[in-house]
């Protein structure tokens, strides 16, 4: 049942991996793409964190990490809903959530793709709890499921401790 769990998650979540996977974030880059036969180029912005020594990176994950996984268990028991059977489901989600707060300012979803960050942050959709998740009750992360979701576990609470383990440690 678990290595199920993660295929779907994995499926779900095609960019999670790479983006907790990576050491840095990119910073004054450039990348070109193609968009309908034209080759445009997008100004990748700098990072939150791109002045942050080793140090200072390392203390503002922890705390970011401690908010979002705070957030989260008190989301989860004021909307009613329950973490994934497998625990280690919403520790990375919950560690995307932290990455994105130090690198952007805004939890935003870690679960998606986005051509500028910064400007999905900015726009709030899909900040977490994202739109589909207020008003439908539509987690893509699969952090908060329903009770009738198969893969829905019976708890509401995870501890930073659980969430640091499960994920690797809060640091890349």
């Amino acid at each position: 049942m678990i290595s199920l769990i993660r295929k779907v998650i994995i499926m779900i979540c095609p960019f999670l991996m790479s983006i907790l996977s990576v050491n840095s974030f990119a910073t004054h880059q450039q990348t070109s793409y193609i968009n309908n036969n034209n080759i445009r180029t997008m100004h990748l912005h700098a990072a939150k964190d791109a002045d942050m020594t080793d140090e200072e990176r390392e203390v503002a994950m922890e705390k970011a990490l401690k908010a979002m996984t705070s957030f989260s268990n008190k989301y989860a028991e004021n909307t009613g809903t329950y973490y994934c059977e497998d625990k280690s489901i919403p520790a990375v989600v919950i560690k995307g959530l932290a990455e994105h707060k130090v690198k952007l300012g805004k939890p935003l979803c870690p679960c998606r793709f986005y051509e500028d960050k910064e400007a999905e942050a900015k726009e709030g959709y899909w900040n977490c709890p994202c739109v589909p998740m207020r008003e439908r009750h539509e987690c893509h992360c699969m952090l908060f499921l329903t009770e009738d979701n198969d893969f829905a576990g019976k708890e509401r609470n995870i501890s930073f401790e659980e969430v640091k383990d499960k994920c690797g440690g809060f640091s890349d």
